[in-house]
């Protein structure tokens, strides 16, 4: 269970596990936040790629931020058992996935790739490399985007910016997201078909591109069995996650000249060498603005929760904020389960406190409370609230200014 914050004015130190964005760090006040690497009781953890799953985080953790949208190397469930919300930053690197889509699309349809080798494998000292050149360019003559379909699977951030991008450059577009976001639903080109099933987008398209996370759900997304119904030459791209794509099926479809290319930021034993395979090394996000954008996005999430218990961006909590009309706040993470506002209510009244505002979200088997009080909690309070069954972890949050 995680204990309060501290008294008002406290440091929170921060564990930051990779290089984060100097840019994103200022926006933690020396004052009030010390970073590093060595903190033995860290308040928080911030990171990019480091594999958290064989880490022993101790009790004194509150929050865990990754900078980036993919939180595969974060112990996700064991944080949402300890009340530990675990923050990421989806759509910071959306432009930078989205140009890398562009130019996987690229590389694939002027067969750029094989033209490197063939380059490559040029002697320098040949007397006549200029005509083996004219010789040999024939053999990568390719095609222009223009005219042809892209199928989109996952119309998250990335997606809506793909989509845009490929119609302007005279391309056709059908998508497919049966979770789609009002956000996201809004920001999509009118241009853009709706498909009904993923199916139905590698059946259409000469070109497929995936931006889903890797879920129990969407593993082996694309697979021996669907791969089948794609157009003869055409192109998968996967900047999304590695396990959304059956390997062996690839391999099987390039083989079988099914596929065209395979396109993906996931290079593997299995998949490096083969011909019809571009595979780069986790490019997605690796731009400065990208990098930049994501940790200033989630350091000021992480600040907003250490400070006021405002939850934004959680992948494991709901969405609460509540504007401060109290210096004396106390955030609550709790199982899910019926009259815990009366318990929480009823601890607060016969403490004597009363309540200014209040609000309450729930996400799944997780629940969130943020409740403002007129008056400073006492140390019995918070264990009173500690003490009730489901409860997770208490923090008070009085107002620095107190």
């Amino acid at each position: 269970m995680v204990d309060a914050a501290g008294p008002a004015g406290r440091r929170f130190e921060i564990l930051v596990l990779n290089q984060i964005s100097a840019n994103g760090l200022k926006r933690l006040p020396t004052g009030q936040y010390a970073t590093g690497k060595d903190f033995a009781s860290p308040d928080a953890v911030l990171v990019r790629s480091a594999d958290m799953h064989g880490m022993a985080l101790p009790a004194s953790v509150q929050a865990i931020a990754r900078a980036g949208a993919g939180i595969n190397n974060i112990p996700v469930q064991a944080m949402s058992a300890r009340g530990v919300p675990v923050f990421n930053a989806p759509g910071a690197n959306a432009n930078a996935v989205k140009e890398l889509v562009l130019t996987g699309m690229l590389l694939a349809a002027r067969n750029i790739a094989p033209a490197l080798r063939f380059v490559g494998g040029l002697d320098p000292a040949m007397a006549d490399m200029d005509k083996a050149v004219e010789d040999g360019k024939k053999n990568f003559a390719g095609f222009e985007l223009a005219g042809h379909t892209l199928g989109i699977v996952g119309l998250g951030k990335v997606g809506c910016l793909v989509a845009d991008a490929a119609i302007k450059l005279g391309m056709n577009v059908l998508g497919y997201d049966p979770d789609i976001t009002v956000d996201a639903a809004w920001s999509l080109p009118a241009q853009v078909k709706k498909a009904a099933s993923v199916a139905e987008v590698l059946k259409n398209a000469d070109f497929v591109t995936l931006h889903v996370p890797l879920v129990a759900a969407t593993r082996d997304l694309v697979n021996a069995d669907n791969l089948k119904l794609m157009r003869p030459g055409a192109v998968l791209l996967n900047f999304s996650r590695e396990g959304v794509v059956s390997e062996a099926a690839v391999l099987a479809a390039l083989d079988g000249k099914k596929l065209g290319f395979y396109i993906c930021d996931f290079p593997s034993a299995a998949i490096n060498r083969h011909p019809g395979v571009v595979a780069l090394p986790h490019l997605g996000a690796s731009t400065r603005e990208a990098e930049e954008n994501c940790a200033i996005m989630v350091v000021d999430q992480l600040r907003d929760y250490m400070e006021h218990g405002n939850v934004v961006n959680a992948v494991n909590f709901p969405a609460v904020s509540m504007a401060r009309e109290s210096a004396y706040r106390v955030a609550i993470a709790n199982a899910n389960v019926p009259n815990m506002l009366g318990q929480i209510s009823t601890a607060m009244a016969q403490a004597g406190l009363n309540i200014h505002n209040m609000v309450n979200k729930s996400r799944g088997d997780m629940a969130y409370t943020l409740v403002d009080v007129e008056s400073p909690v006492g140390a019995a309070v918070l264990e009173h609230l500690r003490a009730i069954e489901g409860v997770l972890a208490v923090r008070y949050l009085p107002d620095s200014a107190v």
